[in-house]
């Protein structure tokens, strides 16, 4: 996704015109890029934190010949996201759009009381697994038996 991207999609989904969208999302980078310029940080609060970090100078190789070339001090922006941005991209948590969390709510009660009748539904399959598992030592005494034959036949 890129930037007009960015734009076309918060448009349609407030019901704004992309003129307006494309004034905030301008707004926000430039504010963003003011801030971490001089030196603060920009936190956004579920996201992430913009800001600035330092590289000291130091001594370098030039890779055609070798030489020792000196390179100058500098500030770099970094980014860190926060928790519920890294949870989101990982899989641990689900995305949440505002609005839908009065909707979803419901939706959640019903599912934990799903998940609790089928706890209920699987440990009667629990016992018959182990009963599975008491038939599998009388698999391993016919293979032992089916050995025990082929040895007999060559007295």
């Amino acid at each position: 996704m890129n930037k007009a991207d960015l734009i076309d999609n918060v448009a349609e989904r407030l019901g704004h015109s992309k003129k307006d969208v494309t004034d905030i999302v301008d707004a926000f980078l430039l504010e963003t890029k003011k801030a971490v310029a001089k030196g603060n940080k920009v936190a956004v609060a579920g996201f992430g934190v913009f800001e600035s970090t330092a590289r000291k100078a130091r001594i370098g190789r030039n890779p055609r010949t070798g030489e020792a070339v000196k390179i100058k001090a500098t500030k770099l922006p970094k980014f860190r996201p926060g928790a519920e941005f890294k949870g989101v991209v990982s899989g641990a948590k689900k995305l949440v759009e505002p609005g839908a969390s009065k909707v979803s709510k419901p939706a959640a009660k019903k599912a934990t009381a799903k998940k609790t009748t089928a706890k209920k539904a699987s440990k009667p399959a629990a016992k018959k697994a182990t009963a599975k598992k008491t038939s599998k030592p009388a698999a391993k005494k016919a293979t032992a038996r089916k050995t025990s034959k082929p040895a007999a036949k060559k007295r």
